[in-house]
């Protein structure tokens, strides 16, 4: 056993999911927002570095760590909210690609805005548990505290998250708001109030994996989401925008994907391996791995 969890397989398992999770959450916000609004959010990731920052920079004023995270993550609920509010609601009901147009600027603002407030020095921040690899037998597992913690943390905010759109009334009333808007009102639904909540949530859990970022190796750096934003975005689609759990999937999918091919093959095509697995998935499951079809009538 101890010679298996040593082993360079098991080390790309470890590594992979260690990285799929981060590129889970950011695909689970994605879905958050599509069931709650069917919009696209192309700012999410600049959003949940922009919460980070303000939450992990309150570390240099001797704040506890689970405090400044408790921060990150309500200043993404209110960013999320007061974008939707500000930004999105005069869109509704107009043209597809308006939303889409103004959160990609929106995106060059934040990071713009970022960038001028806290420079583009990274910033170091504290880890929450021990980034030291596990030994057996003196062999190192490629796993640690904090991969743990990330692992764990991704797949309880999936469940949640699964709960709450499927056994919850606020969750059908999220859903319903998105789907059928003017059926929700008849029906009682305070259909504003639902689309600003879908927008907080999804922000929220965009700021949770901003922070296992900025908590690991990376620190805290104006454009870290970018690249993890796409890879999330990949995941999303791969998975299914309707499924919480087509989200996890994909993100670890993809995680594992990349890890492979950067132990196997080159370092230089493992960004690729989400493009691959996109495709094939599109060609086979156009909707999605775990998106149910859905018969209409004519």
């Amino acid at each position: 056993m101890s010679s298996f969890l040593t082993s360079s397989f098991m080390h790309n398992i470890f590594g992979g999911l260690s990285q799929g999770v981060i590129y889970a959450l950011v695909a689970l916000s994605l879905v958050i927002i599509w069931q709650s609004t069917h919009i696209l959010n192309f700012a999410q990731g600049a959003m949940a570095m922009f919460a980070t920052y303000i939450g992990m920079t309150e570390l240099d004023r001797g704040i506890n760590y689970w405090w400044c995270v408790l921060i990150s993550v309500v200043v993404g609920m209110i960013l999320g909210g007061l974008t939707e509010r500000v930004l999105i609601r005069p869109l509704y009901g107009k043209s597809e690609i308006n939303p889409i147009v103004v959160m990609v600027g929106f995106l060059g603002v934040i990071e713009a805005v970022t960038t001028a407030i806290w420079t583009g020095t990274t910033r170091n921040v504290t880890e929450p548990f021990s980034q030291v690899y596990y030994l057996s037998n003196d062999k190192i597992i490629l796993l640690s505290p904090f991969n743990i913690f990330q692992i764990v943390l991704a797949v309880t905010i999936m469940l949640l998250v699964a709960a709450l759109f499927r056994f919850t009334k606020l969750g059908l009333q999220l859903r319903a708001s998105a789907l059928a808007p003017e059926v929700a009102r008849l029906l009682g639904v305070r259909v504003n109030r639902m689309l600003t909540i879908g927008w907080m949530l999804s922000a929220g859990v965009g700021a949770i994996a901003a922070v296992i970022i900025a908590s690991g190796n990376f620190g805290l750096f104006p454009t870290d989401m970018n690249g993890i934003f796409v890879a999330g975005f990949i995941a999303a689609a791969v998975g299914g925008l309707e499924s919480p759990i087509g989200a996890i999937a994909g993100g670890l999918l993809i995680g594992l994907a990349e890890q492979f091919i950067l132990a196997y093959w080159s370092p230089n095509v493992a960004p690729l391996g989400g493009i691959i697995i996109l495709v094939i998935a599109l060609m086979i499951r156009p909707q999605g791995i775990f998106t149910k079809k859905v018969g209409r009538r004519v």
